[in-house]
Order: C-alpha cells, then sequence, then structure tokens
C-alpha cells in the first residue's frame, strides 16, 4: 500500500491528483473552505493573534483547501492583520504544482513545530495498513500480489497488531458454517486455502500504525489545534468484513496495490482521537460533518419561492449553494465524514462556541 501510493509511480505522486478520481468536500463546496475559515478565526483569537498562524494541510493533494482559504484570508476591520501573518503549508510527497500560488509552502513533511491549526482532510483513510483475516488459528496477515491483487494468508500477526485488534476491534468475525466445519481439523495448509476455498471471511484493517502518525503529527502542534476529517468508524460498530476498497476515474475498483488506483480504508476514528488526546493532554470533540458544518453555520435549507418571483437570478443561486450545502452534510455522503477536533494548550471547542 506504501508503495503503491507513496512510491516512484505511485498513485498520489505520479498521477494527476485526487481531484480527478474522486470528489471530496474540498472540491464540492467552497462553503467547505468558508466553515473552516471560521474555525479559523475563532483559533487566532484562542491563541491572542500569535506573530506567526501557521495552517498546515497534511495529505494536501495539490493544495486545492489552502488555495481557498488563501482567497478566504483578507484583511478585514475586525481582523486587519491575519492576511499578513498566516503561513499556508502544504504536506504531500507529489512534486510541487507549477500553478501554486508563491504565498503556499509546499513540503514532503510535517514541518517541526506548528502554532495554529493542522488540517487532515481525507488523508488519514490513506496512511498505509495491513490487513488480518481470522483463520481456524488465529489471526493472520492478508498478503497480496501487488500486480495481480490476489490475496493469502499469510504469517501470525505481532502481538503489537493483536492487542490493538482486542481493545479497537474486539469483535471476532463470525464464521459460516463451512467454515466452522472445515476448521474442525488440519493446519497450516488448510489457513493457506482459507481465503481461496471459502471466498468470505472475516477481516480486519489494522490501524496501530495510523494512531501513531495522528500521535505525531499532533506532537507537532505547540498551541493551536489539529482538525481530522475522514470517513470512519467506531469500536461497536465496526464492520465485519473490514472496507478496504480502491477508487480510479470516480469509480470504486478492486484494491489492486499496482499504482493504477487509490488504495484506502476507513478509520478508526475513536482509536485514532484516543492517540492524539495521549500527546495533547487535552480532551477532543468527535461529532459529524453533517453537525460539524451546520454548528459552524451551514445548513443546506431551501430558499424561499418568494424570492423566485423577486429575484430570479438570486433564487437559482441561493438554491445552488444551498444544493451544495446539502451535499456536504448528507448523513450518507460527504455529511457522514466525521470531524475529530483535537485542542492542544487552548481551550476552545469552535463548533460548540457558535
Amino acid at each position: 500500500m506504501e508503495t503503491a501510493l507513496y512510491g516512484p509511480d505511485g498513485f498520489f505522486v505520479s498521477g494527476p491528483g485526487p481531484a480527478a478520481h474522486f470528489r471530496t468536500s474540498v472540491h464540492a463546496s467552497p462553503v467547505f473552505a468558508s466553515c473552516l475559515r471560521h474555525v479559523l478565526t475563532a483559533l487566532d483569537l484562542a491563541l491572542d493573534h500569535p506573530a506567526r498562524l501557521d495552517v498546515v494541510d497534511v495529505g494536501a493533494g495539490r493544495a486545492e483547501l489552502l488555495r481557498a482559504l488563501l482567497g478566504a484570508v483578507v484583511a478585514t476591520p475586525t481582523e486587519p492583520s491575519l492576511a499578513e501573518r498566516i503561513r499556508l503549508v502544504a504536506v504531500e510527497r507529489a512534486a510541487r504544482p507549477a500553478d501554486l500560488p508563491a504565498e503556499i509552502e509546499w513540503r514532503p513533511d510535517l514541518p517541526p513545530e506548528i502554532t495554529g491549526l493542522l488540517l487532515a482532510t481525507e488523508w488519514l483513510d490513506n496512511v498505509p495498513l495491513d490487513v488480518a483475516t481470522h483463520t481456524p488459528h488465529g489471526w493472520r496477515h492478508v498478503l497480496v500480489d501487488p500486480v495481480t491483487g490476489e490475496e493469502t494468508v499469510g504469517p501470525a500477526l505481532p502481538r503489537a497488531d493483536e492487542t490493538w485488534l482486542t481493545h479497537w476491534w474486539p469483535r471476532a468475525p463470525t464464521l459460516t458454517p463451512l467454515i466452522k466445519e472445515f476448521a474442525s481439523g488440519g493446519g497450516p495448509d488448510q489457513d493457506a486455502n482459507f481465503l481461496v476455498d471459502e471466498g468470505r471471511w472475516g477481516r480486519v484493517e489494522i490501524g496501530r500504525g495510523r494512531d501513531e502518525v495522528w500521535a505525531e503529527a499532533v506532537g507537532r502542534v505547540r498551541r493551536g489545534a489539529a482538525l481530522a476529517v475522514d470517513y470512519g468508524h467506531l469500536r461497536d460498530a465496526r464492520p465485519v468484513d473490514g472496507t478496504l476498497t480502491g477508487y480510479r476515474n470516480g469509480r470504486q475498483v478492486p484494491p489492486v496495490p499496482d499504482g493504477s488506483c487509490d488504495v484506502t480504508a476507513h478509520v478508526a476514528i475513536d482509536s485514532v482521537a484516543s492517540a492524539g488526546e495521549r500527546v495533547a493532554r487535552c480532551a477532543y470533540t468527535l461529532v459529524s460533518q453533517r453537525a460539524a458544518l451546520r454548528a459552524l453555520g451551514a445548513d443546506g435549507g431551501r430558499p424561499p419561492l418568494s424570492l423566485a418571483s423577486r429575484d430570479p437570478a438570486g433564487y437559482l443561486r441561493a438554491l445552488a449553494a444551498a444544493s451544495a450545502v446539502a451535499e456536504l452534510t448528507d448523513p450518507t455522503g460527504l455529511g457522514g465524514h466525521w470531524w475529530l477536533w483535537q485542542p492542544v494548550g487552548v481551550d476552545l471547542d469552535p463548533l460548540l462556541a457558535r
């Protein structure tokens, strides 16, 4: 997964970027960036207007979000200096886009220190992880041929991964009657045929590595906050067969790690949140994107029909804006994403302050 996504010919490194293959909240509407602008304003106030306010977008794609924020941060009577103090940083392994504004810094890794806002919009789902399957002989790694995508059962898990699974993914997959019968005897060779013969088994994605990279990212924030926006699941509702999949040209495809497609899996968001909290030593907030955007003033309500007769063009603009917000807050789509707000050294929850 690491090579397929971030190697020399990896999906996120050599191609045109995520926007060419799937639609994220950043691409869906400028309302998303506008809401983050409100978050940034509240954080700047909580930090007492530092001399430099960092906004670091990790997994920035082609810096679409930072470009939008750059246009949204202009001097106003109440914030005369924000445009001068803000420092926009895109963290991405691809080469710097030729058309990127000079005001946006481009780097392959996180800055050593951040005072301000760390953003991770649909980054954690692309942090590489391992997959495990539950066999008659316990948890085993799932191995994959990077060219064909063919999967086989591999070795037993290391203790650290088993410990993570025991705590964060405790519901063991339910084996079908055929598998139960198959499991009544035999040895490692039966495990090797487990995937091939049955074709359906309990599998999970091991999120320990994602916990570690999020904790490291939060650890870079000296004062401010980290905000992760991603699709995920909670401990009491983990998917029995995991969520690993692929995307190419706007369509879901098998997750063959050959570099031709995105390889992604939902985030165990509560595990990630716990890891960040241990580093920050501040309580986090975890809400749906629907709830977060509504708290920030984006409700997606239709404009009154009376406006259509008074101002037809204005009505159409308002209707288009409402449709965009509706997409961002749809609980079965982007609105179902999680917002993980992790403050560091500040007492601030902008989602509850409005």
